[in-house]
């Protein structure tokens, strides 16, 4: 085992061996936290664990499920990582682990293993082979837990103070991914690891960072403001910690995206149910609470993000690069279930949501920005889009930065889902 690094971290990387050492420390490690005789580990390979680890064994007692999240640098954290109850007090459907434990290090939960499959796999399946019926069920419990969502966000709705909201988990998944700590040098973290001085080979065209970071887009004929370069540093500068006390704080999960959430028929009716708080917080930035699961659960869709050799297979995008001007040209789309749950998420969470914030005299005048800045470090941080460094190819690093870029900016002239969406849920409009 590495002496600088986690277990989790050490297990989640020998993981990708498939060689069955990692299901050996695994086991070492449950039977050192729960005092229990795991039997029958199995690690699960998704193309949703991106930063995450799960799958099953047994004990006498039953089957169970088991998932860690686990970050750079986390071995240095202290406290509480996991707090699975702070959901379920303030009323949110979440399943409670029989098992935790929330060491710097060694963050795990095991759960009683399910039947029921998660919500993420369930719209997969609508992605591939669309069914009216199923889909109208599958919105409909979207539509439900983002009601159960809005009236936890508006009872727990308060001011907050900066140290307070910079002590949330949840700037792991934003801010801190821009850094190297503790300094907070910048550009450093995951930004400066995956994309500044890289090559990125397009279909048909490769550029380097300082030429791609000064590039503005061109999706489709709609053209955008601002630069990925731009972004990144409007990223910077404008989520960090401290700054984002403005709009309040709310309790939230802060990373529901749809592998965390489980999808229960019963009757022909479906409801949703979250697990794996990894990052839940009662002190949530508003503006932030909802990002993750806006982007990764309807932008990041289909495909593209998750299934890259698949999105090749289905969709088209070349690039030819026009003085400062990226033209990409695309047939990439959100499928329709994706469409449909952005409908609910701006009627039924995020339109009520700012309405509130405007109505206490907390609603930023940059709330747009700041939605957009988060929406725009969900996919450019979250894993490496250049073709070939992980898993993404010329085809869907091309589609990926350009939605990211997309949901980034605001467009220099006309308009795309995302800037129909922002109008849709500004409370400034009737």
């Amino acid at each position: 085992m590495s002496q600088t690094t986690s277990r989790t971290a050490d297990i989640r990387r020998i993981a990708k061996a498939g060689d069955g050492e990692a299901e050996r420390l695994l086991a070492a490690l449950l039977r050192d936290l729960f005092a229990i005789d795991p039997r029958g580990v199995a690690i699960n390979h998704d193309q949703y664990s991106l930063n995450s680890l799960n799958g099953f064994f047994e004990t006498d007692d039953g089957q169970f499920f088991f998932k860690f999240h686990q970050e750079e640098g986390e071995e240095a954290m202290s406290g509480e990582y996991y707090r699975a109850d702070i959901l379920a007090r303030a009323g949110l459907p979440v399943d409670q682990p029989v098992l935790m434990s929330a060491l710097p290090g060694e963050q795990i939960l095991v759960y009683r293993r399910r039947t029921d499959p998660r919500f993420s796999d369930v719209l997969r399946a609508l992605d591939l082979a669309d069914d009216a019926a199923r889909r109208e069920r599958a919105v409909e419990a979207e539509r439900g837990l983002s009601e159960a969502v809005l009236r936890v966000y508006l009872d727990t709705l308060h001011p907050v103070r900066a140290e307070e909201v910079a002590a949330e988990p949840i700037h792991r998944l934003f801010h801190e991914r821009l850094i190297d700590p503790p300094a907070g040098t910048y550009p450093g973290g995951r930004m400066a690891r995956f994309y500044v001085g890289e090559d990125f080979a397009f279909p048909g065209l490769t550029l380097g960072w300082e030429r791609l970071s000064r590039c503005r887009f061109a999706v489709n004929g709609v053209e955008y403001r601002d630069t990925i370069g731009d972004l990144f540093d409007a990223a910077h500068a404008r989520l960090a910690p401290a700054r984002l006390a403005d709009a309040g704080g709310v309790v939230a999960h802060g990373d529901a995206h749809n592998a965390n959430v489980w999808y229960e028929e019963r009757e022909g009716a479906a409801r949703l149910a979250f697990f794996d708080p990894a990052f839940a917080g009662r002190n949530i930035p508003t503006l932030l609470a909802e990002v993750k699961t806006t982007f990764h659960n309807i932008l990041a869709h289909p495909f593209w993000l998750y299934d890259p050799a698949l999105a090749a297979e289905r969709y088209s995008a070349r690039a030819v690069l026009d003085g400062d001007v990226l033209r990409v040209a695309t047939d990439f789309a959100p499928s329709p279930v994706r469409r449909a749950l952005l409908d609910v998420k701006a009627e039924a969470l995020w339109r009520p949501l700012l309405a509130e914030l405007k109505a206490r005299g907390m609603l930023p005048a940059d709330w747009r920005r700041v939605v957009r800045l988060g929406l725009f470090l969900c996919p450019t941080l979250v894993m490496n889009l250049r073709a070939g460094a992980a898993t993404h190819n010329p085809v869907s690093s091309l589609i990926g930065l350009s939605v990211a870029v997309m949901a980034g900016s605001e467009p220099v002239a006309g308009e795309d889902i995302v800037s129909r969406f922002l109008d849709a849920i500004d409370p400034d409009r009737p």
